[in-house]
């Protein structure tokens, strides 16, 4: 008998791009979520983030700061560096800015290590660390008593904080375990902050950051 063929079915239209890889400006409840985050450490000082000078760019109007969303991932820019980006093919288009957090799949948002420059900047609440503390901080752990060298008076438990060394270089950041009130009574051994995120995730972390 003769053989006989099938034909082979269509091939579906590839698929169009998805709307997280182009950069655009996030929407209203992403914004919500991304300034809740960062009022956590900056209070009231949330609104010179974006209403400062840009510093960036030829522009003979240097323009102000924004947030863009590309690839799950949130960038703070210039207006002036943002419009020069929209020349770049957004399968080329790596970042534009400085990334400050991301978006995981289940929609929550992160900041991370990447924002520590603009949080130290503005914050509201820091603690020191002792200087033979730091490393272990630097190594993802939290901050006990015992390595609290100073914290700002008026920390409240839940506060966002920005951890420093002694010589007032930004290491990380993280939550308040306790207020300065309680971290006085606290036990040696007690967590009086909480650890987020630290410089030493550039090493830990390299390839997850890039």
């Amino acid at each position: 008998p003769s053989p006989t063929f099938t034909a082979a079915p269509p091939q579906p239209p590839a698929p169009k791009p998805a709307a997280a890889s182009i950069m655009r400006p996030l929407d209203e409840k992403e914004t919500t979520m991304v300034f809740e985050k960062l009022f956590k450490f900056t209070g009231p000082n949330l609104k010179h983030l974006l209403e400062r000078p840009s510093v960036e760019g030829p522009d003979p109007e240097p323009g102000r700061y924004c947030l863009r969303l590309h690839k799950n991932r949130v960038f703070y820019a210039s207006e002036s560096l943002v419009r020069r980006a929209t020349a770049v093919s957004r399968t080329r288009l790596a970042g534009v800015g400085t990334p400050i957090g991301k978006f995981t799949h289940g929609g929550a948002f992160h900041l991370t290590v990447h924002a520590l420059d603009l949080l130290a900047a503005h914050a509201r609440r820091r603690i020191w660390l002792k200087p033979d503390t730091e490393r272990s901080f630097l190594f993802g752990n939290s901050v006990p008593k015992s390595a609290l060298a100073r914290i700002t008076e008026n920390t409240k438990s839940g506060d966002g904080v920005v951890v420093m060394s002694m010589a007032d270089v930004p290491l990380g950041f993280g939550v308040a375990a306790r207020g300065a009130q309680d971290c006085r009574k606290a036990d040696t051994n007690a967590v009086v902050v909480l650890h987020q995120s630290d410089a030493g995730e550039y090493l830990r972390k390299e390839e997850e950051l890039m």
